[in-house]
């Protein structure tokens, strides 16, 4: 579900976005952009290269503030994917939240700094 979703948000013209629990050990992140045991990650084919989603694991390779990083989590751990032009998407877990202070603190690109926004995602429930 999580790759058709994603496939469906670049096909449409749509930046996809995760929200990824990070409290576990198994989530690969930089640690310094999880906010309240949380991470945004932007995940379209511009921001993010090498990006491999199975039904275990996801991971791509990206940068934050410049640095280079392998980012790596078990897709248990994906607790929402959305588009952040529209904050259409679905959650996989009933507490998910994109959090409301942190537009782009994790916002993940191939080249230089994230982009600064003031505009927060909101998730909505697409059936």
């Amino acid at each position: 579900m999580l790759r058709a979703l994603h496939e469906w948000m670049v096909d449409s013209g749509h930046t996809p976005h995760l929200l990824i629990d990070a409290a576990s050990e198994a989530v690969v992140v930089p640690r310094e952009y999880v906010a309240d045991g949380r991470i945004v990650l932007n995940v379209s084919p511009t921001a993010v290269r090498n990006l491999t989603i199975t039904n275990d694991t996801l991971s791509f390779d990206g940068r934050f503030s410049g640095q280079a990083f392998e980012v790596s989590a078990p897709t248990s751990s994906v607790m929402a994917i959305y588009a952040k032009e529209t904050g259409e998407g679905m959650m996989f877990n009933e507490d998910a939240q994109a959090p409301a202070d942190s537009p782009t603190p994790a916002d993940v690109r191939t080249s230089g700094e994230a982009p600064k926004t003031s505009r927060s995602p909101t998730l909505k429930l697409v059936t």
